[in-house]
């Protein structure tokens, strides 16, 4: 998927005949999400689709949900397989570029995470300029698919605007108007990004009735989560502790006893929103050259590094250095033997991937609480962190300073988010990526702040050429 003629529209839009979509496939009445119905997700074979008439909503709104899962393992790959989680142990090209830090513009990881984005803008943008015009469709109905768009464009923009830098900005499906765009600055997506949370705020549910769709579908947690993640990047302090307790007030999540539920299941209790996928080889983001069960376990393309091993098996990690584990049939030649837990086969239960949960809110809500100088005492980032180090049966921690308030703050998102795409993202908001990761690999060069932008965009888009990430 690009921005370009023939690929900005995604090929199961396209009016040429039958073409399968692999996706989850839940069926809801036409002004219900509360409802999922028997039996198991499928894949659906269709025509195409439109947006002509009421019973056209659901099945618009589904691709729109699919184009959004397509983001789900690309994030890990550039949140954590950039940085200093993991180092390189199989045969793909994709991966020995990351692992051994020599990114070029042909990456495929590049190029499936800026796919994914434009998916998801192009459903939002299709959703916004034709539901308006359908008649006959519910106000409520309305309402809440086109707050779903709204929300999911801005999180597609979030994740490009920190990960490749300015992007084009694509408010149409004209394909003519899409021919040629230039990158806009950060700056601009980031200001689209945050009118169109403050626009799905208002009309999103609270939740819903059923366990799974609550989960998997956006809900007001889901905006005020991503608002919470927004301006701590913008370190807005005030307003990221706001929105993460506005989450962790709000009592619709909870942390679960046990930090294996959040390896082991999906839809567990802290859940805020997952990219949900079906059991099966066809539609498992575990199988495939982005398949994260496949790459970590299957494959074993990267394992963790040791240095992260050591983070989590040598410091007051608690039950979280459940995140990986040990075994010595796997050690052998490079392979230090370690393995990630957190993602599973197409028949195991915990192949969904978590977009935001409640503990990066405690976590959010920490490191803001520290940059305001609430450093110990009731509201403050020692009781946001010891919540957490209490779930993980790990010893409470007593803050002293605010520098050292961050760095046990930083430490203790290594333990609790390791492998959910944070690690990248957050050396980078906070100025250290550049003294970590010189230290981990002899081969890191500066601009590896982005990734760059894929080089068939580059070739494809007029308006791209010359405008490259520096360096690539």
């Amino acid at each position: 998927m690009t921005i370009l003629p023939n690929t900005i529209i995604p090929k199961w839009l396209r009016r040429v005949g039958k073409v399968l979509v692999l996706g989850t496939i839940l069926l809801f009445p036409a002004t219900s999400c509360r409802e999922i119905l028997e039996p198991e997700p499928v894949d659906l074979l269709v025509d195409e689709f439109v947006l002509n008439e009421p019973a056209d909503v659901q099945p618009v709104r589904l691709g729109l949900y699919n184009a959004f899962r397509g983001m789900g393992s690309p994030i890990i790959i550039a949140g954590d397989f950039t940085a200093d989680f993991i180092q390189h142990n199989g045969t793909f090209t994709v991966y020995n570029e990351l692992g051994n830090k020599q990114i070029t513009s042909a990456n495929a990881a590049a190029a499936a995470l800026w796919g994914a984005i434009y998916n998801t803008v192009y459903m939002a943008n299709f959703i916004e300029e034709r539901l308006g015009s359908v008649a006959g469709v519910p106000e409520a109905t309305r309402k809440l698919v086109l707050a779903e768009a709204r929300f999911l464009r801005g999180f597609a923009y979030f994740i490009g605007a920190y990960t490749f830098g300015g992007i084009p900005r694509v408010t149409t499906t004209n394909v003519a108007t899409n021919r040629n765009i230039p990158r806009a600055s950060r700056e601009d997506i980031l200001q689209a990004v945050l009118a169109d949370y403050q626009a799905a705020l208002v009309d999103l549910p609270n939740t819903a009735q059923d366990r799974i769709t609550a989960k998997t579908f956006a809900t007001k947690n889901a905006v005020r989560a991503a608002l919470a993640r927004f301006y701590l990047y913008q370190q807005d302090w005030t307003k990221a502790e706001q929105f993460a307790t506005e989450v962790i007030s709000s009592g619709q999540q909870t942390l679960p006893p046990a930090f294996a539920d959040v390896i082991l299941t999906e839809n567990d209790d802290e859940t805020i929103l997952e990219a949900a996928y079906a059991n099966n080889a066809s539609d498992d983001p575990g199988t495939g050259t982005f398949g994260l069960n496949n790459v970590l376990v299957g494959r074993r393309e990267v394992i963790p590094s040791n240095k992260v091993i050591l983070e989590l098996i040598s410091a007051p990690a608690g039950e979280r250095r459940q995140t990986i584990s040990f075994s010595s049939d796997q050690q052998r030649g490079n392979d230090n033997g370690w393995t990630v837990r957190k993602y599973g086969a197409p028949d195991d239960a915990n192949n969904n991937i978590h977009i935001f949960r409640l503990a990066e809110m405690y976590l959010i809500r920490a490191e803001a609480r520290a940059r305001l100088g609430r450093i110990t005492g009731s509201n403050s980032a020692q009781a946001d962190i010891n919540i957490l180090r209490t779930r993980a049966k790990a010893p409470t921690v007593t803050l002293t300073t605010q520098e050292n308030a961050l760095l046990v703050i930083e430490n203790e998102r290594v333990y609790e988010l390791a492998f959910e795409g944070h690690r990248w993202y957050d050396l980078k908001r906070t100025g250290r990526l550049q003294a970590v990761m010189q230290a981990f690999s002899p081969n890191w060069n500066q601009k590896y702040e982005l990734w760059p932008i894929p080089q068939s965009e580059v070739q494809r888009n007029p308006a791209l050429s010359g405008a490259q990430n520096p360096g690539y």
